[in-house]
């Protein structure tokens, strides 16, 4: 098979979280270990970053990737979802995985991946490490992709872990509670294995602290991080939060032994987006109307982006607006701001909520607007009806910002 070809056997034959929902979710990691030693372990051939986190981790684990590669190191970087390729979750110094390996890796081992019934995450999981090992790679950053106990990734013996912060999403998997989730997410705390923690409150760091004496791993918190304020090329408000992490996980691989300048530091922040490829984070598309999409999708993420909207200096506000049918719209759509025109539409993706049900829905909580047959008609149908001096903001969903980048 081509390149198209394996991922459309990918996509197709294999349950993915991210597109289908609680079909894609393991309750075990027996899977992923026996992955892993068909393939050889290569995730024990390894040093790695493990990043867990209701939001920021991406971002997070991007400004790692840069930061690294500007102290000299070649610097493996697994995230997930994509937004336009599925390569971009598999890099190494920023240049996404090729072609030519993802074929050739899903061929050569086919027939395990269809005896074991392995999930596409599974699956992506163990290229990437493979991949990773097979380029001997001197650091990989990897993302979690969902919680963190039960989560694939978490068959690895990190140099540092790191946890974002905690708040409500993915309620149906990890639980309906901060203290629940947190537990979920304290998972990937490792034995004499230091974490590194970002954003808490008294009933998640509770858990985390507990988690932490259980597992004698040392803790560190990014709130106590005492340093100059540092810039990023992220755009984004809520990035200072993650900048902080960021730098609080450098200082603890500082500690180990690992060359790290603080200049690297510095000049890594400061472009995140040229050494990694990082997209979707505020991202400004045009001025003049000035268009910014964001992936923020969930309430924590939502209400951050949502406070640098309502700062930004604009007459008319328009937003384009989808989500994935599973999200609690009674909680997100009131972060919204009823002035705002509204532009409903359905990414294209099975889990996609319905167009009409979220206007709906919205109308419910005073917001107003049209519905659309696709994210790209929205879009444009707003940028036909902005004036130079209005704002459009694109979001609600990972993939309706991949419909428009």
């Amino acid at each position: 098979m081509d390149y198209s070809r394996t991922l459309d056997w990918m996509f197709a034959q294999l349950p993915m979280y991210q597109r289908q929902g609680a079909s894609a979710y393991k309750i075990d990691l027996s899977n992923t270990l026996q992955l892993a030693e068909h393939l050889g372990n290569p995730h024990k051939k390894i040093k790695t970053i493990h990043v867990a986190g209701t939001n920021g981790k991406g971002s997070t684990s991007h400004m790692l990737a840069a930061i690294l590669q500007e102290a000299g190191y070649r610097v493996g970087l697994y995230t997930s979802p994509h937004l336009k390729d599925f390569r971009e979750r598999i890099r190494i110094n920023g240049a996404v995985i090729t072609e030519a390996y993802v074929v050739d890796f899903i061929a050569q081992h086919r027939a395990f991946f269809d005896q074991h019934a392995c999930s596409f995450f599974e699956m992506t999981v163990g290229m990437a490490f493979q991949y990773f090992a097979d380029q001997q790679v001197d650091i990989a950053v990897i993302e979690v992709g969902l919680g963190g106990r039960l989560d694939s990734t978490n068959i690895i013996r990190p140099e540092v872990s790191v946890i974002t912060n905690i708040g409500m999403d993915h309620t149906q998997f990890l639980g309906t509670t901060f203290a629940a989730i947190a537990a979920e997410k304290a998972g990937i705390i490792k034995q004499h294995v230091p974490v590194v923690i970002g954003r808490t409150i008294p009933e998640t760091k509770a858990v985390f602290e507990e988690k932490a004496a259980e597992q004698s791993s040392p803790v560190f918190y990014a709130a106590d991080l005492i340093t100059s304020v540092f810039k990023t090329d992220l755009l984004g408000q809520y990035q200072q939060e993650n900048i902080k992490t960021a730098v609080q996980t450098i200082h603890v691989l500082q500690g180990q032994g690992w060359e790290i300048s603080e200049e690297a530091v510095e000049v890594g922040l400061q472009h995140v987006v040229h050494h990694t490829g990082l997209l979707g984070r505020w991202q400004v598309l045009q001025t003049h109307p000035k268009v910014v999409c964001d992936t923020a999708h969930n309430e924590d993420g939502l209400a951050s982006v949502m406070q640098q909207v309502r700062s930004e200096t604009h007459q008319q506000l328009h937003i384009v607006l989808g989500v994935v049918a599973d999200k609690d719209l009674d909680t997100i759509l009131p972060l919204f701001p009823i002035e705002a025109v509204y532009y409903f539409c359905a990414p294209t993706i099975k889990r996609a909520l319905a167009k009409d049900t979220l206007q709906a829905a919205a109308a419910n909580h005073h917001l107003k607007g049209s519905v659309y047959n696709s994210v790209k008609e929205a879009y444009t149908d707003a940028l036909a009806n902005a004036n130079a001096e209005d704002l459009i903001y694109i979001g609600g969903s990972t993939f309706v910002v991949a419909e428009i980048i």
